[in-house]
C-alpha cells in the first residue's frame, strides 16, 4: 500500500508548514488561539477554551507511551502529520497546502502514531473499546493495524469525533520539519522578491 509510505502535513499558505502552538509558552499559545477563534476562520476557530491544556496533557501521555515502546523522542512536543492523503484536512485552512514526505526521510525511532486523532483516541467519552483506543504505535505496528482496518478515510468521508478520520503521526524530532520549513521560507522569499519587481 504505497499511501502508507508517505506522511502528509497540512497547513495554511499564509503561515507555512510546521508551526506548532505547543512550541509556544502557555500564555503565547493562548493568545494565538484566541486570535484564531476571533477570526472565525478554519477548523481551529471551533476549538474550545480547554483545547490547549488538554493538548498538552495528551502530548505528554503519547510521549510517555512511545518511550515505553522504545521510542526515542527528541522534542518534548511533536509536530503533527498523517499517513496518506486526507482531503478533509484541507478544509481546516483558508488557503490549504500540504507537504508530502516519504517515510525514508525520517528516523522512525522518533515517530509515533495513533489510529485516529489523539483527542478521540484518548477520550473518556469514547467507549467503543476499539483496540486502537488509548494506544500509541511505532511504524511497523501501525502498518499492521492499517492492514487490519484500512486507512480511516477509505471508510468515513464525513468524520465525526469518535470515528478515526486519519492515522496521526507524531514527529518527535525537528530534523525533517526544519528542512521543509526552511524550504518554504526560501520559496516564499523568492516569490516575494519576484512580485516586487
Amino acid at each position: 500500500m504505497s499511501e502508507t509510505t508517505y506522511l502528509y502535513h497540512y497547513y495554511d499558505a499564509a503561515t507555512g508548514p510546521f508551526l506548532n502552538l505547543s512550541d509556544l509558552s502557555p500564555t503565547e499559545a493562548d493568545a494565538v488561539q484566541a486570535n484564531i477563534v476571533r477570526s472565525g476562520k478554519g477548523f481551529a476557530a471551533q476549538r474550545n477554551e480547554r483545547y490547549l491544556s488538554r493538548r498538552r496533557e495528551l502530548e505528554q501521555i503519547v510521549r510517555d507511551l512511545f518511550i515505553g515502546k522504545g521510542g526515542k523522542p527528541v522534542r518534548t512536543v511533536p509536530h503533527y502529520m498523517v499517513i496518506g492523503e486526507c482531503p478533509w484536512l484541507e478544509t481546516w485552512y483558508s488557503d490549504s497546502r500540504f507537504v508530502k514526505i516519504h517515510v525514508s526521510e525520517f528516523d522512525m525511532s522518533t515517530v509515533s502514531f495513533t489510529y485516529g486523532d489523539t483527542f478521540p483516541t484518548f477520550s473518556d467519552s469514547v467507549t467503543d473499546d476499539a483496540e486502537y483506543r488509548r494506544n500509541v504505535y511505532n511504524y511497523d505496528e501501525i502498518l499492521r493495524l492499517i492492514d487490519k482496518y484500512g486507512l480511516p478515510l477509505e471508510k468515513w468521508q464525513n468524520p465525526v469525533f469518535a470515528q478515526p478520520a486519519y492515522v496521526e503521526a507524531h514527529i518527535w524530532s525537528d530534523d525533517v520539519p526544519r528542512k521543509y520549513r526552511e524550504m518554504w521560507k526560501r520559496v516564499t522569499s523568492r516569490k516575494s522578491q519576484s512580485d516586487e519587481r
